[in-house]
């Protein structure tokens, strides 16, 4: 059975506070992560095919940017390179701070 494209912020939080082994990767610009971040390691999605080799194919990442357009690019580059663990967080950040954490700034 392949994973979902897609993952919501609620299923996110679900694993971040479950410690499970996931990754997740901002694909936004520097300037937006010090606006508004989940902790999640940052990869630009301009700089992102240089990065891909840094990258575990068997590992699960979970890919975001501000409101799920960036990343869902990051995700397709990723599974047409093997990658099958890969998850779009639908609706970026917006939704992480209108669903999760309503004390994050939005821009």
């Amino acid at each position: 059975m392949s994973m979902p494209t897609e993952i919501s912020v609620t299923e996110l939080k679900a694993l971040l506070d479950s410690k499970a082994d996931v990754i997740v990767i901002d694909v936004r610009e520097p300037h937006e992560y010090q606006i508004a971040n989940i902790g999640a390691k940052l990869i630009p999605l301009g700089a992102f095919g240089g990065h891909v080799a840094e990258l575990d194919p068997d590992q699960h990442y979970i890919i975001h940017c501000r409101s799920g357009k960036r990343s869902a690019e990051a995700c397709g580059l990723l599974r047409a390179m093997g990658f099958a663990r890969v998850q779009n967080l639908a609706g970026g950040i917006l939704a992480w701070a209108d669903q999760i954490d309503p004390t994050m700034q939005k821009y």
